[in-house]
């Protein structure tokens, strides 16, 4: 049996390992993408990361073998927005990085259970972000071509390493791919939309970076009536709606960022970007000067990223089955034909399999599931039942 010791990050020395630890597991696989440093480091800094000013709690680890050689990271957290909105009290682990050998793994994940317990948790969720779930989300288990930003990639033994300890599958989230065209619409989706975009008290447009706050009232709303519904989903504030539509401008080609309105009144968005995973592989995950100019040159001037990410969907309650969704796409669907458009693929990441109606919406427009992540759970009460997440069935259509 190896021997292997936990050492928690708590210096600069030990996050720049926990921080470079994969891109030395995944030095042979073309899809890994190291993401950018700061990107993770934010997420355990108090001034960065709002969930630590609010009661949450987070841990780093590393663990080494006996020559000092790291073979596995792991983080443990508590968010208090959601700990709390499930059947028994829920801590979260995450970056989830080991060598293949179970022995390890199980030390890793003992650590995160124990933390957690410690703290009144009774079950776990991983590999999960500490955060949004829109990044940093899912044990890859199937589609392993390069991730896209942000996304977890990992080695297909990860799956057993989680479920040989005693993870469930709590939901899967998947990732549809298409690619730009024409054709491939449901005549059902086509009639609707048609029917909206016939009626002058709907109006669709793109982002105007002149008008950030407007939109940015526009996102909050749409948000937290379309998202803030599900468990789990934390409803958004305007400075927080400001500072992520602040942080999307310099890059985000606004033909990407769709909203619609019924009589002025925000009703949907559809907001994509451009992958750039496709341009910082060779940046170590390191964000310097040099490196802000090459992104800048690649994506601007050079045009490299061909791919698209669908960010997110929304459509308020209100209106959803009367084809605003078609609606949508079809806007998109008219500048995307334009000759100048240079994107070519369309990867729409992150839709959970308990959401039936957002499965619809992009299997109308002949989306395919190109990648799935699962979230795991484990209750720490090996006797208690088991339940995967409830399935929303309202039907958007």
């Amino acid at each position: 049996m190896n021997t292997f010791k936990l050492i928690e990050v708590l210096d600069q020395t030990t996050e720049k390992e926990w921080l470079d630890f994969p891109a030395r597991l995944y030095c042979n696989e073309a899809s890994y993408v190291r993401p950018f440093d700061n990107d993770v480091k934010k997420l355990f800094n108090k001034e960065s990361n709002k969930l630590l000013r609010k009661g949450g709690e987070a841990i780093r680890w590393l663990l080494k073998d006996d020559e000092q050689k790291t073979v596995g990271r792991i983080a443990a957290f508590i968010d208090p927005n959601t700990a709390r909105n499930n059947d028994q009290p829920t801590g979260g682990c995450g970056f989830f990085d080991c060598i293949n050998n179970q022995q390890a793994a199980n030390q890793l994940f003992d650590a995160a259970k124990e933390w957690l317990q410690h703290r009144g948790m009774e079950a776990m969720d991983g590999s999960i972000n500490f955060g949004d779930r829109d990044n940093f989300w899912g044990v890859l288990v199937d589609g392993y071509t390069q991730a896209v930003y942000n996304m977890p990639y990992n080695f297909p033994y990860y799956s057993q390493l989680f479920e040989n300890y005693g993870f469930q599958n709590y939901f899967n989230q998947y990732t549809y791919r298409r690619m730009i065209s024409n054709e491939g619409l449901s005549e059902t989706i086509l009639e609707k939309a048609a029917r909206i975009r016939a009626n002058p008290d709907y109006h669709f447009e793109t982002i105007q970076w002149k008008k950030k706050e407007k939109f940015a009232d526009d996102f909050m709303v749409i948000y937290n009536k379309a998202w803030g519904v599900i468990p789990g989903v934390k409803l958004i504030t305007k400075a927080h709606a400001m500072a992520l539509l602040k942080q999307l401008e310099q890059i985000l080609d606004k033909r990407l960022a769709h909203f619609g309105y019924y009589k002025g009144e925000p009703i949907a968005f559809f907001i994509m970007m451009q992958d750039l995973n496709q341009i910082i592989g060779d940046f170590n995950g390191k964000l310097t000067i040099l490196n802000k100019i090459r992104l800048m040159y690649r994506l601007k001037i050079q045009k490299k990223c061909d791919r698209i990410i669908g960010r997110i969907f929304g459509i308020v309650p209100e209106h959803q089955g009367k084809g605003i969704d078609g609606a949508l796409i079809l806007h998109f669907r008219d500048i995307a034909l334009q000759k100048n458009f240079p994107y070519k693929e369309l990867q729409m990441n992150w839709i959970g399999d308990f959401n039936a109606p957002m499965m619809k919406v992009v299997e109308n427009i002949d989306a395919r599931i190109y990648k799935t992540h699962v979230t795991y759970r484990i209750l720490f009460d090996p006797t208690k039942p088991f339940v995967r997440a409830k399935r929303q069935q309202k039907d958007l259509k």
